[in-house]
């Protein structure tokens, strides 16, 4: 059961932050967004989602508080959607690093789901920024974390998948995220394990390989001078 969230929250349009929007993505964005929180982290910088498996192994956890880590001290906005896993690592990793994180919801931003995340929830909206299509008191359904996927592959510039099994909900914002033309990196462990399927599919319809997390950097318009050096995933 979800836990109400207690925090200030206003609503706008899409485009009022993200500009005038393409054709696919006017097709595919929400009509009315709710947010809490700093909406400048629409509007200022780079915004990278950092997905992948509410049940994630202990080497995707670190991966993916590696990445969130190293984005985010070269100012990268940290975008994810606040699931148990992966996100709430990213999510941790970037506000640990004195950056900024951005949460895509699928609940209303007056309720928590996980419940465990209340008070990430709540430290996010009072901080950073939290955002939700769906309005304030409405029904919690599983097909709003479908649509929240395509909101955050809407909101981010790029997007990686750090780790999924073949029926994971990441999958749908990886798609997304390829359906809106923006970059999709996948991490080489998960192209390498031969049970999957997913990421050598996704590669063919454009996804990118990522090694390490310096490589990302080849892939976006940021200026940082030398970055530091990072292990391989």
């Amino acid at each position: 059961m979800a836990m109400r969230s207690r925090v200030p929250f206003r609503s706008f349009a899409p485009q009022e932050v993200l500009g005038p929007l393409g054709e696919i993505e006017r097709l595919h964005a929400p009509k009315i967004l709710w947010a809490s929180g700093d909406l400048s982290l629409l509007t200022n910088g780079l915004r990278v989602a950092i997905v992948g498996s509410r049940r994630a192994s202990a080497e995707g956890l670190d991966r993916a508080a590696q990445l969130s880590d190293y984005l985010a001290r070269l100012g990268v906005v940290i975008v994810s959607g606040l699931a148990e896993g992966i996100d709430t690592a990213a999510h941790r990793a970037a506000i640990d690093a004195r950056g900024r994180t951005v949460a895509v919801l699928g609940t209303p931003l007056d309720k928590v789901f996980p419940q465990e995340n209340r008070a990430l929830q709540n430290k996010i909206a009072a901080g950073h920024l939290a955002v939700s299509e769906f309005a304030p008191g409405s029904v919690i359904q599983r097909s709003n974390f479908v649509q929240r996927n395509r909101t955050m592959a809407l909101l981010a510039h790029a997007s990686v998948i750090v780790q999924a099994e073949e029926s994971s909900g990441s999958l749908s914002h990886g798609w997304e995220t390829l359906r809106l033309g923006r970059l999709l990196f996948i991490l080489t462990p998960e192209l390498k394990d031969a049970h999957l399927h997913w990421p050598r599919k996704m590669l063919e319809y454009g996804a990118i390989e990522l090694s390490t997390p310096k490589e990302i950097l080849e892939h976006l318009p940021l200026d940082v001078g030398e970055p530091y050096a990072a292990a391989p995933f």
